[in-house]
Formats: C-alpha cells, structure tokens, sequence
C-alpha cells in the first residue's frame, strides 16, 4: 500500500502549522497583558470546570463542528486535525512551562506581537494544505449564511460573545484582547504577502476527497 508523498508532505505542512498555531496563542497568553478572544472563553471554562484550556479547547471545538455539521456545512480531515491537535500541542507546550510570564509592559506587547506572527505563520503553513477549514472559522461562515450578516461583523459577533462569557467566567481580558482582535488581520496580511499567499485560491477538500488523495 503506496501513500502519496504530495499527501504527506501536505500532512506535515498541517502538523507543523497546527503546532505553530497552538504556540503562538500559548505565547500571547504568556505576555499576561490580555488573552485573544477565544482564549478567555477556554481558560473561563477551564477555570470554571477544572480541566485544561487544551481538553476544553478541543471539546469547544467538537460542539462546533457539530453545530457546523447539522448547519449543512463541510467537515474536512483539517476540520477534525485543528480541534484535535492545537489543544493536544497547547498542553504540551504548557506543561513543560518553557516560555515565562512576563510582567514588563513593553516585553508584553513585543512578545504578544511575536506570538500574533507565529498564529499567522502557523496559518499559513495549515491553509495551505487545503485540508479543510478549521471548526470556528467554519462557525463563522454558518453565521453569515444563515443570517446574510457580512463575513467581518458575523467574526466581530463571534469574537465578542466569546469574550464576554469568557470574562464573566474569569478569563483574562486586557489591552492584549483588544491588541490581539485588532492586530491579527495585519499580522496574516503581513505574512501572507511575505510568502505571496493567495488564500482565496485555497480550495478545501472533504474527507472523501483526501481519503481518494492518500493512495493516488
């Protein structure tokens, strides 16, 4: 049984990206000025119910896709990959505790930026795969089809509400939440067209589409 090796050359793109992605938000966490959105969702919950923010990040990530599944929407190899992965890598990265807590403003703003690029960096590496899109991107795009809401304000909604129940269970929220909404569209411009990425002409695969990709 012959594997492609397009396939796994792809494979390693993803896992390289989806580790990069999963370091880059343990670096932003690690600047202490503020977590990105969806990171306060998780480390509230986390709190709250006593897990890790990686299992809750990936049980998240399974409701998502759920509701993105029921949505009608397409669940791809790179679907599953990203809900299951970053989290793993995300405790993994925690748990040898390798980057500091830093309480210098100016070192937490410079450092936060630095984790914005390794996400976007990561982003790029794991788009390109073509893979399939990850659940809450995914959830982003169910919003603005059932409600005919524009992509941008659908996110905005998405990134606010997270926050707020986030919050409210005890995430983190500081300048670095607003840094992060605000700065991480410039970091993936600024990366993409470094590398003359083209996301727009990434087309996702289904499972049956990959699985056909492995052997030919």
């Amino acid at each position: 049984m012959n594997f492609n090796k397009k396939f796994l050359f792809r494979l390693l793109n993803m896992v390289i990206g989806l580790f990069l992605y999963a370091l880059g938000i343990v670096i932003t966490m690690k600047a202490n000025v503020g977590f990105a959105p969806w990171e306060v969702f998780h480390v509230g919950i986390a709190n709250t119910i006593g897990l890790s923010i990686g299992t809750v990040s990936i049980i998240v990530g399974f409701i998502i896709i759920i509701i993105v599944k029921i949505s009608g929407e397409q669940i791809g190899f790179g679907t599953i990959s990203n809900m299951l992965l970053i989290g793993i890598f995300m405790d993994i990265i925690l748990y040898f505790d390798i980057i500091p807590v830093l309480n210098n403003i100016f070192y937490s703003l410079t450092i936060l930026i630095i984790g914005l690029f390794t996400i976007s960096i990561g982003s790029y590496f794991y788009i390109k795969t073509a893979f399939g899109a990850g659940p809450r991107d995914s959830l982003m795009v169910v919003l603005a089809r059932k409600t005919r809401i524009p992509v941008g304000i659908c996110r905005s909604i998405i990134e606010l509400s997270v926050t707020l129940f986030g919050w409210l269970l005890g995430g983190m929220v500081g300048i670095g939440t607003v840094i992060s909404v605000i700065a991480i569209g410039f970091c993936i411009q600024i990366t993409f067209k470094a590398v003359r990425f083209n996301v727009t002409a990434v087309k996702h695969e289904s499972f049956r589409d990959t699985f056909v990709g492995l052997f030919h």
